[in-house]
């Protein structure tokens, strides 16, 4: 079901010397912007990318596909400006930690640069450009019925279509042999060697398990799949709700996945327990976002806290967890073992992945450093012995 429609903020701006009103949309949250500046096929991308680095947001008049190919010429001077470049984020003068603050300092620019492009949409989620595309179905389902006309980022959308294609044609995952299909702000499982830590490890005795933060629910169908009687799936944000419950029934797995809202534990105990909570701590820019930063590892800790009242005698808990903050000196190995120390817990194995997605080997990437030394874990842990 698509979202429940929320009161959105106006957007107001002067047009042929009079106002116009529309409702505005930003699924990262940022406000209306204050300067509006009509612009059309006639407008230099020297022209748009100076306008927009001044704060200045632009509202697309011509042709969708010159659009498009504005944003990319923009996009192009972006990578050429001064924004903290790639040779002052590799320099070795400054340690890992202040590297991935620039890095995400740069990237908030960037952003912010190129969200200020924007496009009209007529009330029906029709792109109101010449030679637009049918871009209902993807605004629907993030955005909700809209019976106002509204005005939305291009960078913005082309992120709404991109998950759509992703959300109908699905992720393929090897452990399942079938197809996960994620839903907009729902994390993906393409990073596939946490998936596969889950699909391997001994499973310990017992007949139901708890996913917690299951997201797309990909974890507890592969817990599913290998034999566990009963995957309760927890989440809190009402899309992963959505989407999780979505992949259960389209691999067949309702009776034996209940996915349910809840802060971290459902009630009672399980044989096992399994969180891939998000590994960096921080806080999220965006919806996008959630599944990668964790304030003040909030979700992390609570996990670790609550784990133990929630194991049968004998049970274990799985954290899958990357270990990218050490290497970026955002949280240490000592932290991770005192909180698991101060849970009451006891580490009974670790096994290890190295990432194979793509950043792991990009050379010009100013985290390199850090990402060719990640490694994924799956901590077995238990109740420590009294």
């Amino acid at each position: 079901m698509p979202p429940q429609p929320t009161q959105a903020p106006e957007l107001v701006w002067i047009e042929n010397d009079q106002e116009q009103r529309v409702l505005w949309q930003s699924q990262a949250g940022l406000a209306p912007p204050a300067r509006i500046e009509v612009i059309d096929d006639t407008t230099t991308a020297d022209t748009a990318y100076r306008l927009a680095c001044e704060g200045t947001a632009l509202l697309w008049r011509g042709d969708y596909h010159n659009a498009r190919q504005l944003l990319q010429a923009m996009t192009r001077r972006l990578e050429r400006s001064h924004l903290p470049a790639k040779p002052s984020l590799r320099s070795q003068s400054l340690s890992q930690v202040e590297r991935f603050h620039l890095h995400r300092q740069a990237q908030a620019q960037r952003a912010r640069t190129l969200g200020r492009l924007l496009v009209p949409f007529a009330a029906d989620h029709q792109l109101s450009l010449r030679r637009a595309p049918v871009v209902r179905a993807a605004c629907l389902a993030v955005y909700g019925e809209r019976d106002r006309p509204y005005v939305a980022s291009l960078r913005e959308l082309l992120g709404l279509l991109g998950a759509q294609q992703w959300r109908e044609k699905g992720v393929p995952v090897e452990a399942l042999g079938q197809h996960i299909h994620p839903h907009y702000g729902v994390f993906a499982p393409i990073r596939s060697e946490y998936v596969q830590l889950v699909a391997q490890a001994s499973l310990p005795v017992g007949d139901l398990a708890f996913d917690i933060g299951t997201g797309t629910g990909v974890l507890a169908a592969v817990l599913a799949q290998r034999g566990m009687a009963q995957v309760v799936a927890t989440e809190l944000d009402p899309r992963a709700l959505a989407c999780a419950s979505e992949n259960v029934a389209r691999l067949g797995l309702q009776q034996r996945v209940l996915v349910v809202a809840a802060d971290l534990f459902p009630a009672g105990r399980a044989a096992l327990v399994v969180c891939n909570p998000p590994w960096l701590p921080g806080k999220p820019s965006s919806s996008l976002e959630q599944a990668i930063y964790d304030p003040d590892s909030k979700m992390l800790r609570g996990f670790l806290a609550g784990l133990a009242a929630h194991l049968l005698q004998d049970g274990q808990g799985w954290l899958v967890l990357s270990d990218f903050a050490e290497h970026l000196g955002l949280r240490s190995r000592e932290t991770l073992l005192g909180w698991i120390q101060a849970a009451g817990l006891q580490v009974l194995e670790r096994l290890d992945a190295k990432p194979q997605h793509p950043k792991a080997t990009d050379l010009s990437d100013p985290l390199h450093e850090a990402r060719a030394a990640e490694v994924t874990s799956l901590w077995r842990l238990a109740a420590a012995s009294s």
